[in-house]
């Protein structure tokens, strides 16, 4: 017979456990990103320092821009106006490709842990008059309204849209994908100096085919990689050589367009004009004849473009140690975390702004200011309670 003691004993255990399992996945931040530790980003990451005309630029092109720090597990939005700047971000595991649907107001990003995942993120439209509890006014916050689960070997890293369709680059096969309305990714696109006589190689990375400069259609768009053939070494290898091996890739030949870059990133077409960050030497410039004129050098790995009118925005990362043989045109000690508006006439920077704790920026995209201000929680300032009553009624005009 089993004795009361030990009864009363196991009966306290039980509920001591029940208690913790109440207690856990009350964080909206942590049900938002799938990831129990969404609500804990170290605040060292949100300080910053502004050089130059950072906050006017910005003011002035009536964006709000979108910024993913993949290695910080952070996407965070910037917007300015007459009153100031506003800093905001949402916690997602290790965010890299980054693009809005200006169209349809909807926002894509990959998180490429295993296994990798899409969310799509909308704006906030209103919140729905409820009797159990009070309502937080609607601020056009983004938040995530759908997410898809890919397997991991894809390795996916840029996102763009061509013929309004979502793709994106399956690093770890050596192609393009598309994402369909079924859930799926569907090889659409690859360089022809993977087909071998038993058939193309995608069972692993071998080029680091990086980026999508968006066309109207495939054949018009084109493609970075870190190299032009399937090499000894592979992505990673520390003899990998990059030293202007990069090339950018013509999505209509699937030949090599233009070469001489060094870890080329973020190959963008703006005003038919095609645009590329140097990443290993710290430039952004624009390919020309087959090959890279530089616009601007920055203080750091170059990573992350996009433009608003006359100003491109453009990421630097600072360069990790193990991988400094993949700098050989930076210091890297000096490299930097920030953010910098360039004047795409002059190549001269407007401001910039810099996270002193900050690592690694992947992608750089915008949306109109007056579409979104940001996210629901803010850099520097906990609204706990505003952001619970957010979640709990809050509606979205987008359908992705």
């Amino acid at each position: 017979m089993t004795s009361p003691n030990r009864d009363s004993t196991k009966q306290r255990r039980l509920d001591a456990l029940s208690s913790l399992h109440n207690e856990q996945w009350r964080d909206q931040a942590q049900v938002a990103a799938h990831w129990s530790d969404a609500g804990q980003a170290d605040p060292r990451l949100f300080e910053y320092r502004v050089e130059g005309n950072w906050w006017e630029t910005l003011a002035e092109s009536t964006a709000t821009l979108l910024v993913t720090r993949e290695y910080e597990h952070l996407v965070m939005a910037l917007r300015a106006d007459h009153s100031g700047g506003r800093i905001s971000y949402m916690s997602l595991p290790h965010p890299s490709g980054l693009v809005a649907d200006r169209r349809r107001n909807v926002v894509h990003v990959a998180s490429t842990r295993n296994p990798n995942q899409i969310f799509d993120l909308a704006p906030v439209a209103g919140v729905k008059e409820r009797l159990d509890a009070p309502s937080a006014p609607a601020e056009a916050e983004l938040v995530p309204v759908r997410s898809r689960f890919f397997p991991g070997c894809l390795y996916l890293h840029d996102l763009a849209l061509i013929d309004e369709a979502l793709h994106g680059n399956a690093v770890g096969e050596n192609a393009v994908v598309r994402f369909d309305s079924d859930g799926g990714a569907y090889r659409v696109w690859w360089p022809s100096c993977i087909e071998h006589a038993n058939g193309p190689v995608f069972g692993r990375n071998h080029l680091q085919l990086n980026s999508i400069a968006a066309g109207d259609n495939l054949s018009s768009s084109y493609f970075s990689a870190s190299a032009s053939r399937i090499g000894r070494y592979r992505p990673g290898h520390l003899k990998f050589a990059v030293d202007r091996t990069g090339v950018i890739f013509s999505g209509k030949t699937r030949e090599p367009f233009a070469r001489g870059l060094t870890r080329p990133h973020s190959a963008r077409l703006n005003q038919g004009v095609l645009w590329v960050d140097n990443s290993g030497y710290g430039e952004v410039g624009i390919v020309r004849d087959g090959g890279f004129e530089p616009i601007a050098r920055l203080p750091g790995w170059t990573r992350g473009l996009c433009f608003r009118g006359d100003v491109a925005f453009v990421g630097t990362s600072r360069v990790i140690p193990r991988f400094r043989s993949y700098a050989p045109g930076l210091d890297v000690e000096a490299s930097l975390c920030g953010l910098h508006a360039l004047d795409v006439r002059t190549g001269q920077v407007r401001g910039s702004l810099i996270w002193p704790w900050g690592n690694q920026i992947f992608a750089i995209d915008w949306l109109p200011r007056d579409v979104t201000g940001g996210f629901p929680w803010l850099a520097n300032r906990k609204r706990p309670t505003r952001t619970k009553r957010l979640f709990y009624a809050y509606t979205t005009a987008t359908n992705p």
